[in-house]
């Protein structure tokens, strides 16, 4: 039995670390934010400003602490809707810029029709979707798909496309095929371009389902805020807007937490 030396476990650690990088000061970050929730709440109550203009954040906090569950049950129904749309969009972008990359005369005809994709306004697609397919799940999660495609067929097309040209010369001297090459060479090397994309995406998952839950839905962070903009109830709309940050800030984490895991030979602050 071959014993491992503290070298050797070193240089292990160092090449696939298992726990995430040291990450850089979170204090400034809290305090930028409670200086600025607390400017936000002087003002307020400085300039007598009405509560159908703009609350207070404690009456915001109060709020959402008063109906949390209801919050929670609606942040819930837009998170997987935003999840199950970026994982389609993510799927469907990286297929279209394999097929790309691997038979570059489609390329002209692909990127004109995901630009057209990409052109089409949300409030145009949105209520067509929801008048075919219903109040259901099915037409949140395609807007959202629809949302997110393009920024990570970008990316995903930039990590594919862009390869070391001493890389490639050495497996064109291997004699691998295409396929290996895409396998063992370029999809490696495209990950932090993909995940680069999969972060922009993140926070317009959430934006295209909330769009698609204003055009028709039975629940949904979406709703919550169009009851609470028809009715001028700005406490509730604002502790909606909270709980679709946090949402985002969850979301954009994991996104990090599967690059590091993924991407680990690549140092990731």
């Amino acid at each position: 039995m071959v014993s491992r030396t503290p070298r050797a476990a070193t240089l292990r650690r160092s090449t696939h670390p298992a726990q995430p990088l040291p990450r850089r000061d979170r204090g400034t970050t809290a305090g930028a934010l409670v200086v600025a929730l607390a400017s936000w709440e002087v003002l307020v109550r400085v300039s007598n400003t009405p509560v159908y203009l703009l609350p207070a954040p404690s009456l915001v906090f109060h709020t959402l602490a008063q109906h949390l569950p209801t919050y929670l049950q609606a942040a819930l129904i837009t998170f997987g809707e935003a999840w199950l749309g970026l994982l389609l969009g993510a799927g469907v972008a990286l297929c279209t810029a394999i097929l790309v990359t691997l038979w570059p005369r489609v390329e002209q005809g692909v990127m004109s029709l995901a630009i057209l994709v990409k052109s089409t306004p949300l409030v145009v697609i949105a209520p067509l979707l929801t008048i075919w397919l219903g109040f259901g799940w099915q037409p949140k999660v395609i807007i959202t798909a629809l949302v997110t495609f393009f920024p990570i067929l970008v990316n995903a097309l930039v990590g594919l496309q862009t390869i070391t040209p001493s890389l490639h010369d050495l497996f064109r001297v291997w004699r691998a095929s295409r396929w290996e090459a895409l396998w063992h060479l370029r999809l490696p090397h495209s990950l932090p371009h993909l995940f680069a994309g999969l972060k922009v995406s993140a926070p317009l998952a959430l934006i295209g389902a909330i769009v698609a839950e204003w055009t028709g839905a039975s629940g949904g962070l979406g709703r919550t805020m169009w009851l609470a903009y028809t009715n001028l109830n700005l406490p509730f709309l604002f502790a909606a807007i909270f709980v679709v940050t946090a949402a985002g800030i969850a979301l954009y984490q994991i996104i990090s937490h599967v690059e590091r895991r993924m991407a680990y030979w690549r140092p990731i602050p």
